[in-house]
Order: structure tokens, then sequence, then C-alpha cells
């Protein structure tokens, strides 16, 4: 097949909206770079960007759906999962108190986004294999084991906000699926439980005080809450059209704390205004549209699962980063889908999105 033909097969309807959202995020991380007079990253993630793009055609252009039967590779895939999640407890440094990446030279690698693809492809499976089963409980407790286990994993890092994301996949998947209401209640409780649990005997000081600053921001101006108080000043900076690109006073001068990444809505909203976030928003629903309509139409449970699972991971990052910055929710460390600076998060989007592509082309 020639270039031509698979550019003019390619599935822009899902390709085009993620493709616009990264463009984005570029211009705001070309942005936020100005002032340091330092693009390394902007020209990083501009590789990033490329590569995920063509590796999501292609993936699109490929035959999944041995994926629906094929039960020892699904769960060859989790494994590996596991044990990338496993290795970061063992030969990954700190960054930023994190056991997070690997390090190859410049280049860090962190597993998490791949293992909540991977993730979504066990439970896609799982489901779709036992849809008349799903109502009773010891179909949703196995499927919660699956689960369990890297949310572990990933909290021994310890990293909140990928954990957190984790485990909204599963409740939405399972939600999807069927879950009577009793159960929904037990699992309501039960994550109550466990939340009083982890505030007494695991999370860290620093976590506390994050969630402790988010219900009363006022607490700590100047320390644990400041990030969260000037992402809030740069929205506010940003008013109807925005400081202008290189201009907003929060993004520029050091005061919003990871422009780039954790809070890179707030840096669009200051330098763009409502104008930007509310394009943003309308690709974002652009995108979330042609996924819904892979759900609505596809052929399969597996991709029909996979098709939500997908939307729902990103619904759930996008609406804690966006809180994050709205101060609705604590700081915890999650990127804009497709916008963030990160290339293990962006490349593995886009994995996710040419396995969707591949799927809803093949049934």
């Amino acid at each position: 097949m020639s270039l031509r033909n698979i550019i003019r097969s390619a599935n822009w309807r899902l390709i085009l909206p993620a493709f616009l959202l990264s463009c984005f995020g570029l211009l705001s991380i070309f942005s936020s770079s100005i002032a340091r007079g330092d693009f390394f990253n902007f020209k990083k993630q501009l590789a990033v960007v490329a590569i995920s793009l063509v590796v999501a055609v292609a993936i699109g252009f490929m035959d999944l759906r041995f994926l629906k039967a094929n039960s020892y590779l699904i769960f060859s895939l989790y494994i590996l999962a596991l044990i990338s999640l496993a290795g970061l407890l063992v030969v990954a440094g700190q960054i930023r108190g994190i056991q997070g990446w690997y390090k190859f030279g410049s280049i860090s690698f962190d597993p998490e986004p791949f293992v909540a693809i991977i993730l979504i492809i066990v439970l896609s499976k799982y489901f779709s294999s036992r849809h008349v089963e799903i109502s009773m409980l010891r179909s949703i407790i196995f499927s919660g084991i699956y689960v369990i286990v890297p949310v572990i994993l990933v909290l021994l890092q310890p990293d909140l906000g990928s954990s957190l994301s984790l485990i909204v996949v599963w409740i939405g998947m399972i939600l999807f699926s069927g879950i009577r209401t009793r159960h929904l209640i037990l699992l309501v409780v039960s994550f109550g439980i466990v939340f009083v649990l982890a505030w007494n005997f695991y999370l860290h000081s620093y976590q506390k005080q994050r969630i402790i600053a988010f219900l009363n921001p006022s607490i700590d101006a100047k320390g644990v809450a400041w990030s969260a108080n000037q992402s809030k000043i740069a929205i506010g900076n940003g008013g109807l059209l925005g400081q202008g690109i290189g201009h907003g006073s929060q993004t520029q001068y050091g005061f919003l704390s990871e422009p780039k990444t954790d809070f890179i809505f707030s840096a669009i909203a200051e330098e763009f205004g409502f104008l930007g976030i509310f394009i943003l928003f309308v690709i974002f629903l652009a995108l979330f549209w042609q996924i819904v309509s892979v759900v609505f139409h596809a052929h399969s449970n597996f991709t029909r699962l996979f098709a939500f699972g997908f939307a729902f991971l990103l619904l759930a990052q996008i609406c804690i980063n966006i809180g994050m910055c709205l101060g609705l929710f604590p700081v915890v460390g999650i990127p804009l889908p497709f916008v963030s600076y990160s290339g293990s998060f962006t490349l593995a989007l886009y994995i996710g999105l040419g396995i969707l592509i591949s799927l809803e082309r093949k049934g």
C-alpha cells in the first residue's frame, strides 16, 4: 500500500482530534519554554507526537481480532505489565519522591500508561466472556484481583494519581458491564473502609497534606497549597482571550508549577483564555463522540468494552487533571491526555487509539 493510500485510508475521525489536542499541547509547551530560552522539551515532545502518530496509524491497519480469542497472549501481556511495575521498585531511582521511571541516559520510561492500556484489554476479555455472569459477586471480585495487583505495585512507588486512574477504569467497566445495586453499595462501602485504612496506615504525610490543603486551601498558602492556588490565579488571569503566547505571568515567571505537565490546562487558560479552553473542550468532545460511536456500533462485546474502557480512562484523567487545576481535586499528578508533556503517556494513549481503530476496522 502506497503512502498516499495509507493517508487516505487512515481513520482520521479518531486520529485527527487526538492530533489536534497534541498540537494544542505543543503550542503551550513551546510558550512555557520561551522565558527559559530552552526548547529541548518542546522538541522532544514534538518527536514523540510524530512517532506516536505513525505508531497509531500502523496499529490501526493491523488485524488485532486475535486478542479476543487469545487468552494466553493477554495473560502474558498482563504478567509483563506486572514485571515492569515491580522492576521499578528494584532498579528505578526516585524522581520527585516517586520510583516511577526507568532511566536510559536522558530518556525516561514510565510503564504505568502502558499498563493501563493492557489492563483495559484484560478486563475487556474478562467481561466479554462473562457478560451473563457479571451480576454475580464472584465475577466482580475476580476482575478486582486483576486490578488490585498493579494498583498495589503503583502505590508502592508511591504514585497515588496513577493508581486512582486504574481503579476508576475498573469501576467504569463493571458499571458498563452491568452490576447489581447491592453489589455497587457494597463496593462503595469497601472503598470507604479502604480509604480510612489508607489514611491511617499507608498515605505519606505529603499526600495527607495535599488532601488537607485541597479541603482548606488557606491552611498553607505558601507551602503545600501553593501549586493549586497559583493554578487558579493563572486560570483567572486568562480572561476571555488570554494573555497571549509567551505573556502569561504565572506561566512564564515560574509561579505555576509544572506548566508543561500537571498544570498545562492552567497554562493554556492563562495564555489562550476562555476561548482557548472552549476550543480544547470542543476537540475533546469530538474525540469522545467518535469513541462512543465505536461503543454503539461495535460488532463484538470485546471491541465495545475496550472502546468504553479507553474512553473512561481518558475521561478519568481529564476530570482529575482539570479538577486538580481548578482546585476541585487534590494535586495527585495526572497529565492531561494527548496534551501534557510526557513521552510514555503520549505514546501509550496513541497505541490505545491505534488498537481501537484496528478493532473497529476489523470488527
